[in-house]
């Protein structure tokens, strides 16, 4: 039996894999390693492991690697600590492949543990590109990694161009998109709201409303309070219900939710309410009924794109990742913020854009990992050299 070891350290790595994991699970031939670590353990991110418990998916290990302070200096610290933790988990569990999501510190450190121990590294989501240090760790961890399964074409063809070979590339598309033809959409999201905590006043979202998701930029750490409060005097103007959630825990994100709690603390607005985290599949219900979505997340990017769903990408941290015609890009100021929502809301749902994957990602990546025998993958890496085409995606600005 093959033991395939996956790596899950955020919320966001979770949605990610989901479905990736639930194939995996449910394979005769494969033993399933689940690693939960860093912010995925922690409440003030969400407690993201409950919610992968209660999807029935059990751990074999938990490990903490996430040093306090959300500077880039504890985040190196986190990266090293991780490559430590996870070095003695998979010399314990010696699995015949290692799983890495994207583009996260901790995704580089499962890389560097696992390739240095002459364990194969599956990676998803390689080739993309984006306006941070996330970019230089993805193409870090492709050089480490020798499965990729790139979610777009594009993608797939600048791995190619890094040098990897097309024998080991696999277009699979992103699992975070099965989720969306997994999860009826038509749910009242009242009702999903409902199960949640959170803070601030009631809403209404029988009546339109926005959904927030801004985290900090790593290379632009020092600004991060005040691209939040952009954002903020954005939502001063619109005064529509809005649902804001917590960023996630790279260096920068105590200013933001710093920001973020003066707002909710000294203005007190009666119309937003704050949230810590939801299932994959509640906040797809949420996305797909928002009038738009606010942030730099790349669920708006990614999820949206094929949900049709109105989206203003705020800032850098997404810059030049593919997108469809559902992404308007604004700088961090609030009356460009403004006009792309409001030209949003004048337009209303887009076509559904396939982009990133058609909904089979999860079963494609789990039949090819099932079959992969660890001996037919190679190791040690041979030089390929395509050309790279790359054509031109929409990138609208307000």
């Amino acid at each position: 039996m093959k033991k395939v070891a996956v790596v899950v350290a955020s919320r966001a790595n979770y949605a990610r894999v989901k479905t990736v994991l639930r194939a995996l699970q449910d394979s005769p031939d494969v033993e399933l390693q689940l690693i939960v670590g860093a912010s995925a353990l922690l409440h003030r991110y969400g407690n993201a492991v409950s919610v992968i418990e209660n999807d029935g998916f059990e751990p074999v290990a938990k490990v903490q690697f996430l040093i306090e302070g959300e500077t880039p200096a504890t985040m190196a610290k986190s990266t090293g600590l991780a490559m430590i933790e996870l070095s003695s988990i998979f010399e314990r569990l010696a699995p015949d492949c290692v799983v890495t999501v994207a583009d996260r510190y901790e995704t580089l450190a499962t890389a560097v543990s696992a390739s240095y121990m002459n364990i194969p590294v599956a990676h998803t989501q390689g080739g993309e590109v984006t306006g941070s240090i996330d970019e230089s760790v993805r193409h870090a961890i492709t050089k480490l990694s020798h499965l990729h399964f790139p979610a777009t074409e594009v993608a797939r063809q600048r791995l190619l161009s890094m040098g990897e070979h097309p024998e080991w590339v696999f277009h699979s598309g992103c699992p975070a998109i099965d989720l969306i033809l997994e999860t009826d959409l038509t749910q009242c999201p009242q009702a999903v709201l409902s199960r949640y905590g959170g803070t601030g006043e009631k809403l209404d979202l029988s009546k339109p409303y926005l959904l927030v998701m801004q985290h900090p930029v790593t290379t632009e750490f020092t600004q991060a309070l005040q691209q939040i409060q952009e954002t903020i005097k954005a939502l001063e103007k619109l005064r529509m219900q809005t649902i804001m959630l917590w960023p996630n825990a790279d260096a920068g994100s105590d200013d933001v939710a710093k920001g973020m709690r003066l707002y909710r603390e000294q203005l007190k607005p009666e119309y937003v309410h704050f949230y810590r985290n939801f299932t994959p599949e509640d906040f797809l219900v949420l996305m797909h009924n928002a009038a738009c979505m606010i942030g730099n997340s790349s669920s708006a990017i990614r999820e949206g794109a094929f949900l049709g769903m109105p989206a203003v990408n705020v800032g850098n941290r997404q810059n030049a990742r593919e997108r469809g015609r559902n992404v308007l890009d604004a700088h961090y100021d609030a009356a460009e913020i403004v006009t792309a929502v409001r030209r949003h809301l004048a337009i209303g749902r887009y076509p559904s854009d396939h982009l990133y994957g058609d909904g089979h990602a999860g079963e494609r990546i789990a039949q090819i990992l099932t079959v992969t025998e660890r001996a037919a993958v190679p190791i040690q890496k041979t030089l390929y050299t395509p050309q790279l085409s790359e054509p031109m995606r929409y990138r609208r600005t307000a």
